[in-house]
């Protein structure tokens, strides 16, 4: 087992992070006195950190989600969602993450009276300061809800704020009875403008709702995706064949943000030993390691690689190249992923290694 000082040393990147799932305990005490909200099932945040997990651990979708009513409730003020998305950054540059993208809806911070721009405009601003005072990269990614008709403005409000750090869009809440084909005007938009996608499928709901993703919605890379697995053949506890999703998504190098310890949370899978994410590692499918909610589960990135490591058998030549997949599939320009490849994940493995550094990525001279 990869021992977790290795891992936090180890330059990480991050796909699968929701901004309202990982907020610091003492941070929702503190902004719920601020802004007078009195829902919290206790104001100690030890006991609070608790809760949260105690919900999300309970093996029921219902009951993981809501926590959130209370991380929403204490986000809707300007200093309030810069303050929690500022804290984002510093939590994972301190755990060894170099670049992250989150994501998050922010029509649900719109309770008091900001618009969707200020709410924007203020992840922007806590990110920004973020990278100021720490040594890592963030992005957004906005999240329409499968059970809301904005889905459209939701995009537009991505695509609107490409400049200042928005680099994809998603839609995210139960599958189930909401197929992501419903909000084709949004996805279309998405792909008119040349605006990066992934949609949450395949976590609540079977390969069907993958397939929807990728061929109706133009997904670039699947949020969650662990139910895949049903579209394989397996025997004695081996994938024997790949049926044609399966197969596709292999053979076109479609990335899978993949949240193991989520998934035994929500009950979408029984246990990290039984995670599908053997199978998809085994048959070479472009596989991402993520946190999905840090809070809700009680997990940093490092801690879901050292879990893995213990049970599944990863070692550190295999966290480096799930890293470097995820850098590879991440939303941003070419020329930014190969420099965080040469210049801060390939290194920082090399060093843990106790080997010279390779040489830095320079740019060829563009002709």
């Amino acid at each position: 087992m990869i021992p977790l000082e290795i891992l936090r040393a180890a330059p990480k990147v991050l796909l699968h992070d929701h901004l309202d799932g990982g907020l610091r305990p003492e941070t929702i005490v503190e902004l719920a006195r601020e802004l007078e909200y009195d829902g919290l099932p206790t104001e100690d945040p030890g006991e609070l950190g608790r809760w949260f997990h105690a919900s999300a651990a309970s093996g029921s979708l219902p009951l993981y989600l809501r926590g959130f009513a209370h991380t929403i409730a204490v986000m809707q003020t300007p200093d309030a969602v810069e303050r929690v998305a500022y804290e984002c950054g510093e939590d994972l540059a301190s755990d060894g993450v170099v670049y992250a993208e989150i994501r998050y809806a922010p029509v649900f911070s719109t309770q008091r009276g900001m618009n969707l721009e200020q709410i924007v405009a203020a992840v922007a601003r806590g990110f920004d300061r973020a990278e100021r005072d720490h040594s890592i990269l963030l992005r957004q990614i906005v999240c329409a809800m499968r059970d809301r008709t904005d889905s459209l403005e939701m995009a537009e409000l991505a695509v609107a704020f490409r400049d200042r750090g928005c680099v994809g869009f998603d839609i995210a809440g139960e599958e189930a009875g909401h197929p992501p084909k419903v909000h084709l005007e949004a996805f279309q938009y998405c792909r008119q403008q040349n605006f990066s996608i992934t949609v949450h499928a395949g976590e609540a709901f079977g390969p069907p709702s993958i397939w929807q993703a990728l061929q109706y919605c133009g997904a670039h890379r699947i949020g969650h995706g662990v139910r895949l697995v049903e579209d394989m053949a397996i025997k004695d506890g081996q994938v024997v064949k790949l049926g044609q999703l399966a197969t596709y998504i292999r053979d076109h190098r479609i990335p899978l943000e993949v949240c193991p310890s989520s998934n035994v949370d929500t009950g979408a899978v029984t246990t990290l030993a039984e995670h599908p994410i053997r199978h998809f590692l085994a048959q070479k499918l472009r596989v991402t390691v993520n946190t999905d909610n840090r809070l809700m589960s009680a997990i940093t990135l490092s801690e879901e690689f050292r879990r893995l490591s213990a049970t599944i058998g990863l070692t550190l030549d295999d966290v480096e190249r799930l890293s470097i997949n995820a850098m590879k599939s991440a939303f941003l320009g070419y020329d930014e992923r190969v420099a965080i490849i040469y210049d801060r994940i390939k290194p920082g493995y090399a060093k843990l290694r106790g080997q010279p550094a390779v040489a830095a990525y320079s740019l060829p001279p563009r002709a």
